[in-house]
């Protein structure tokens, strides 16, 4: 739904806005995905998120889930997620 800069993060990370849809909601990540996305591309883009963890304090941020990458050649986060559209908030099988 929405990604913005997150400057106070120690390590360089958006902060995004995701929907999981009826049954989970709206819910908030810190992703140190800066290298291989640029924030324009992250609006409207469907990504896998785990959504059972705690949340998490990041600096003044709190990380309510954790988005899910896999590293590039150079050990950078490349963000995962389906290669057509599905229902929002749909389980990993």
């Amino acid at each position: 739904m929405k990604a913005e800069a997150f400057p106070q993060a120690r390590k360089p990370a958006f902060k995004l806005t995701i929907d999981f849809g009826g049954e989970i909601g709206i819910k908030k990540s810190s992703a140190q995905i800066t290298i291989n996305h640029k924030l324009e591309d992250l609006i409207g883009r469907q990504v896998l998120a785990v959504v059972n963890f705690p949340p998490r304090q990041i600096g003044p941020f709190m990380s309510e889930v954790l988005t899910l990458g896999l590293p590039d050649s150079n050990g950078e986060v490349m963000l995962i997620g389906p290669t057509r559209k599905v229902p929002d908030g749909g389980r990993m099988f």
